[in-house]
């Protein structure tokens, strides 16, 4: 019963487009924590790739891979939110996705500052946090593993 292992091996057929076997290895992945797992559920949920389309069971699978403390998903999951509707919603998962370091919640939440959608104390937090999680990853062998595989 590894998570890993079984996620990958899910992976493997879900690119492969056996979805069904896709689905068996996932579900048992995220049944035992892997939030990657549960966000490969959640596709497959939007998609109706070997289940049924099912916005609920999709939703389900992002908030358990958001609260594991998957940045990308908490990301997913706030856009989710705000093309509902529930900015308010929206900006709490961007700030959490934010202060883990994620990138893209941290040009969200800019764009939403910029046209009054965030106050500018929550704005000043979510960067002082992202600021803080970019530079807790950082060190030397990070350096030299970045200037010896290309990220093109």
């Amino acid at each position: 019963n590894d998570p890993f292992a079984l996620r990958e091996v899910g992976r493997k057929h879900f690119g492969d487009g056996d979805y069904d076997r896709a689905f068996e290895y996932l579900a048992k992945a995220a049944d035992l924590g892997d939030v990657a797992a549960q966000f490969f559920l959640s596709l497959m949920y939007r998609g109706g790739l070997g289940v049924e389309k099912d916005e609920k069971m999709e939703l389900y699978y992002l908030e358990e891979a958001a609260i594991g403390g998957d940045p990308s998903t908490r990301y997913s999951l706030a856009c989710h939110e705000g093309m509902n509707g529930r900015l308010d919603r929206a900006v709490k998962h961007f700030i959490i996705a934010a202060k883990l370091g994620h990138d893209d919640s941290i040009q969200s939440l800019k764009e939403m500052y910029k046209s009054g959608d965030v106050i500018k104390e929550d704005f000043a937090s979510a960067l002082r946090g992202h600021q803080a999680a970019v530079d807790a990853t950082k060190s030397p062998q990070r350096e030299e593993a970045d200037k010896l595989v290309p990220t093109s």
